[in-house]
């Protein structure tokens, strides 16, 4: 492994995780909670998801299964690796409870009229759970970030860039019921970031990949399973949350605006 490369794959890993952090930094400025301008950028962000996904990810791991398998066994294995990445994900958002596992930015009304007696306690526990819950779903972006950046720097970069948009958000959901609690704009964004930095942990277990099993099958199956979560968070979180704070043609133009983008971008790169 070129040092150089995996400090740059490193790097570019805590830039998306840390993201959450701009989320937080905006919450504390915002009257406001929608825009349509995050339904924009959510909708870009999952178009330069879907677009790498099925253009370059998973013809990249078909590539490298091909330099161990025969084609066919090839193709079969690139297929069942994208969806296990799906499974994952899933599985992920199966097993983190519902009311913890938020990504949207919440309402403040819609809490303060759930029927809780202490709003405060409430809020701060609705800011917690979703920062763990952030944190839970941050592993697996971080090994795809990690892992797509050591195979091919350009679609490592697209990934991290589209991660950061969809961190944003994220950061806003944790930031905004804890600063509502507390009074404490920085015990706020101090916690939206924090929740970031889980996307190191699967950077970590993606260079330990690569130390212990430096090959094309290892690199092929994590390329293809890195494919199968972007477009589940794609489908689950970005488009779902784009529609809900913005109409619905302004998440479909930011979604074809980042599969142009993405497109015009690895011609020129390429």
């Amino acid at each position: 492994m070129d040092p150089t490369t995996v400090v740059l794959a490193l790097v570019v890993t805590l830039f998306a995780g840390l993201s959450t952090g701009i989320g937080g930094l905006i919450s504390m400025f915002q009257k406001r909670s929608s825009s349509h301008f995050l339904s924009v950028s959510l909708g870009f962000s999952a178009g330069v998801m879907v677009y790498l996904s099925f253009m370059e990810i998973l013809p990249e791991g078909l590539h490298y299964l091909q330099a161990y398998y025969p084609a066919p066994k090839a193709a079969i294995i690139n297929i069942a690796s994208f969806f296990m990445g799906i499974a994952v994900i899933a599985l992920i958002d199966r097993f983190v409870p519902s009311r913890g596992n938020p990504h949207e930015i919440p309402d403040l009304q819609t809490l303060t009229e759930s029927g809780c007696g202490d709003t405060d306690h409430c809020l701060l526990r609705t800011g917690m759970l979703s920062a763990i819950a952030i944190a839970i779903h941050n592993f697996p972006e971080g090994l795809a970030t990690f892992t797509s950046y050591m195979a091919d720097a350009k679609i490592g970069l697209g990934i991290a860039i589209a991660i950061a948009i969809h961190n944003i958000p994220e950061g806003i959901a944790v930031a905004v019921p804890i600063y509502f609690a507390t009074g404490s704009r920085r015990k706020g964004f101090s916690i939206a970031l924090l929740s970031g930095f889980s996307e190191m942990l699967g950077a970590v277990i993606g260079l330990l990949l690569f130390s212990l099993f430096p090959t094309d099958l290892m690199l092929g199956v994590v390329m293809a399973s890195t494919a199968g979560v972007m477009v589940y968070i794609s489908f689950d979180e970005l488009l779902p949350t784009a529609e809900k704070y913005g109409e619905h043609h302004l998440a479909i133009y930011g979604v074809l605006g980042g599969m142009g983008v993405m497109a015009i971008s690895l011609l020129l790169l390429g």
